[in-house]
């Protein structure tokens, strides 16, 4: 098979993306006493010694500078009912965290509730990747708690998903 050589073009780029599904996350912080946090699909696990996690973040990014200066963050886990809330961090300008419940984590990270699980991190590298920054976080703390879905918010072909009412094989 051979590779044609002509440049990638964005939209197809993202259309063959959009085939893989991915779970979604909110990437919270606080400055100052201020509660920051953007929606972000691109999160993943890293190492388990030292447990690390990543996520990316466009470089232009208006919440991250400020998670950086704060040097630590929380990822909450959504789901399944949150389409809500990953709507409303997915939106720049407005006041994201209003009439959003949500708890301090040990590290001081806004945990918001509802989600699935939480982990605290503290910010341990950031690599420039095009027009994305990689941040990969060291695992602080995290929760396992019993949640009120069991389900997680799923995004695929650029829509919500849920996973089928059971699983074959369960």
């Amino acid at each position: 098979m051979s590779v044609p050589s002509s440049t990638i073009d964005p939209l197809r780029f993202r259309a063959a993306l959009g085939h893989y599904a991915s779970g979604i996350t909110v990437i919270t912080s606080n400055v100052d006493g201020e509660p920051i946090g953007f929606t972000c699909q691109s999160f993943y696990s890293v190492s388990m010694s030292p447990p690390l996690v990543s996520f990316s973040v466009k470089s232009d990014s208006y919440s991250y500078p400020k998670i950086r200066r704060a040097g630590r963050f929380a990822v909450n886990i959504l789901s399944g009912d949150q389409v809500s809330i990953s709507n409303r961090f997915a939106r720049q300008g407005a006041n994201k965290w209003l009439g959003v419940e949500w708890q301090n984590s040990p590290l001081g990270n806004p945990v918001i509730d509802g989600s699935l699980h939480w982990l605290d991190c503290e910010i341990h590298a950031e690599h420039i990747a095009g027009d994305h920054l990689i941040v990969i976080g060291k695992v602080k703390a995290l929760s396992l708690e019993e949640a009120i879905s069991v389900e997680p918010l799923l995004y695929f072909k650029g829509q919500y998903h849920s996973l089928p009412a059971s699983i074959p094989g369960d």
